[in-house]
């Protein structure tokens, strides 16, 4: 139900004194908007279940077809997100479905405060719909945020003009671990001029940088060298781009898949004093803390430009550049100082 916080996890009361807390402390407070594909157990689809080809919901999901059965036994086929036939695509073709979707969004607004949404595998989502709901939140509020989940294809099919804000960088995501247990910086340093250099393809997009989240492993698990934590947390936060800490990855949190189970990389974080007796690192806080200040007090850091200045295995630098301000940042993972020119 779009309308109302599942009660397993509270009640509307319970969401709505969380975001007014949040909001007293400053904190913006951003949902998750899953609007491509519901559960089997979404009101509709249970109606169309119940009531076949008489359903007044028929046409509120993707490829209903009474001409043959779904992989569950359904008497009809529809089609799922990407195979999975637990989640129902819906028809973001149909007016009522966006009615119902975009009144949602207005209630979340209005009850909760909200200010912005996750959109969820923005890549698979109509663009007609993308671009409509990004109008309609705008709407509600002049700087209400989109960020768009895009985990492959052109970034800017998601995050351009009319479209989301941000975009989830995953490009970036494999080569801030993989740059540090292959020894090459190359990688990463490919990625960040493909994609913000001169010639950049992203120039102007925003980048949602991250080092892990609640789909991949914790990056303490990646990192085979767990030192290695700093250097790629100052990257995080000094890149071009939003930065993203996971919740709990602050302090070094080691998490992996077990076959398929993301339960491993979600466990319950009560306080900061279970959080840091999860983590291995307890001086990795401090750290992201003084990343994150620097960076929220340099328009550099926030907007600037990027130039590469110096890319070796285990060496890398380059500048940011906004409204005066020149910032250089220099990395180095090796086990030895370095001298860089």
């Amino acid at each position: 139900d779009f309308y109302h916080v599942d009660r397993r996890l509270g009640t509307d009361d319970t969401l709505a004194g969380v975001t007014a807390a949040l909001r007293a402390f400053g904190i913006r407070v951003v949902l998750d908007g899953v609007f491509h594909h519901v559960g089997r157990d979404f009101w509709a689809f249970r109606d169309l279940l119940r009531n076949g080809e008489r359903s007044a919901y028929r046409t509120w999901f993707a490829g209903v077809d009474f001409g043959r059965r779904s992989p569950r036994g359904d008497p009809f086929h529809y089609e799922p997100w990407e195979g999975h036939f637990d989640l129902v695509k819906l028809n973001l073709h149909n007016p009522d479905v966006r009615g119902h979707l975009f009144g949602a969004v207005r209630s979340w607004v209005d009850r909760f405060g909200i200010d912005g949404l996750r959109l969820d595998v923005a890549y698979a989502l109509d663009a007609g719909f993308l671009r409509d709901l990004a109008a309609f939140c705008r709407t509600l509020r002049e700087d209400f945020w989109l960020l768009g989940e895009a985990i492959h294809g052109d970034y800017r099919r998601v995050a351009a003009p009319g479209l989301c804000d941000a975009v989830t960088n995953y490009e970036c995501f494999k080569g801030l671990h993989s740059s540090h247990n292959d020894r090459n910086y190359f990688e990463l340093a490919h990625s960040l001029d493909r994609q913000f250099g001169a010639n950049g393809l992203y120039r102007g997009v925003a980048g949602y940088n991250f080092a892990d989240n609640h789909d991949v492993n914790r990056v303490a698990s990646v990192l085979r060298n767990k030192a290695h934590l700093y250097p790629l947390h100052l990257l995080l936060f000094t890149m071009p781009g939003t930065p993203s800490v996971y919740a709990g990855s602050e302090w070094g949190i080691e998490g992996v898949k077990a076959g398929g189970d993301d339960r491993p990389l979600r466990p319950a974080l009560p306080s900061p004093a279970a959080a840091r007796a999860l983590g291995r690192h307890p001086d990795l806080a401090a750290a992201v803390a003084r990343f994150a200040d620097v960076r929220h007090r340099s328009p550099a850091l926030r907007r600037g430009g990027y130039r590469p200045l110096h890319v070796a295995s285990e060496q890398f630098a380059f500048e940011r550049e906004a409204d005066g301000e020149r910032v250089v940042v220099v990395v180095n993972a090796a086990a030895s100082a370095a001298r860089v020119e």
